[in-house]
Formats: structure tokens, C-alpha cells, sequence
């Protein structure tokens, strides 16, 4: 667990510094940090993850598989519920986590499962609708974008985790 709080951490402070001389398009010849930096389009999960004291983040070899909303995405979430995980330092940390499943999946192997565990120790609903790949209700905007320690899927909706 510290590991990965150790990885969010470095994600994060990577997103906040580097956001906004980020390009339009993802690439995938660095890291997670580095690739998700490059689309310029996570400056808000950047701030979350710094504000939930997960500064240095997905430094780590891993691999990992990061479901990552775009600012889009997080524009969808109530105002009410994005004011009260900012002021709940533990269940914003549940939510991050709730992104972010050890190992690399792609996308054919997500099509496989019909659940993964996360690192918050809660498993996300993984379905398929034609060559649609869904995480929860999230749709999967952009999937597989490789880095070297693990892969990124785009989606379209922050993940919620249950309550209990």
C-alpha cells in the first residue's frame, strides 16, 4: 500500500507541474505520469491527487492499469459530492484508488472479466457493448495507451465507490 501511495503521489505532483504545457494527444513512450501528462486533459485529477496528499505517484515499475476520467468527466460529478470529498482527506484517497487496478490489463483483457479488484480493495463492473468496453457506468473513451510501467484506459465518468 505505501508503494502505491508513493506512485499516486508522484502522479500527481508530475500532472500539477506538468498539465499545462501538456500536448492535445496522449503518447505512449514514457510512463504513466509522462503519458498522462501529455494529453493535457487530467489537470483536475492532478489537483485531487495532490490535494489527498498522494503527491508522489505511478513512479513505480508496477505495472499498473489506471482507469483515468478526463476534466470532462469530472465535470459530471456534482458539485455537492466533489465539495465533500475535498473535504474528506480519506474518502477522496478511497476514490483515487478506486481508478487504479495492480497489473496491466488491456482492453482484450478486460473483456474477459466481468470485475476487478482495485487498489481500494473494491472491485469496478468490467462490460462489454459491441467493441465498447465499460468500467462501471463509465465508458472506456480511449483505451490502451501503453506506457512503460502499465497501461491507461480514458474514461468518460469518475468512478464512485460503493459505500460499503
Amino acid at each position: 500500500m505505501t508503494k502505491l501511495i508513493a506512485v499516486l503521489a508522484l502522479f500527481a505532483v508530475v500532472l500539477s507541474v506538468a498539465a499545462g504545457s501538456a500536448t492535445a494527444r496522449m503518447r505512449d513512450n514514457g510512463n504513466i505520469v509522462q503519458t498522462a501528462v501529455a494529453a493535457g486533459q487530467f489537470k483536475t485529477l492532478a489537483k485531487l491527487l495532490t490535494r489527498a496528499g498522494l503527491g508522489a505517484a505511478l513512479q513505480e515499475p508496477g505495472p499498473y492499469t489506471v482507469f483515468a476520467p478526463t476534466d470532462a468527466a469530472f465535470k459530471k460529478v456534482p458539485k455537492r459530492t466533489l465539495n465533500a470529498l475535498l473535504r474528506n482527506k480519506a474518502k477522496l484517497k478511497a476514490v483515487l484508488l478506486y481508478h487504479v487496478v495492480s497489473g496491466k490489463l488491456t482492453s482484450a483483457d478486460l473483456a474477459k472479466r466481468s470485475t476487478v479488484k482495485t487498489l481500494s480493495g473494491k472491485s469496478v463492473r468490467i462490460r462489454m457493448s459491441g467493441m465498447k468496453v465499460f468500467v462501471n457506468s463509465a465508458k472506456v473513451t480511449k483505451a490502451d495507451v501503453t506506457a512503460s510501467n502499465g497501461v491507461i484506459h480514458v474514461i468518460n465518468r469518475v468512478l464512485i465507490p460503493p459505500a460499503r
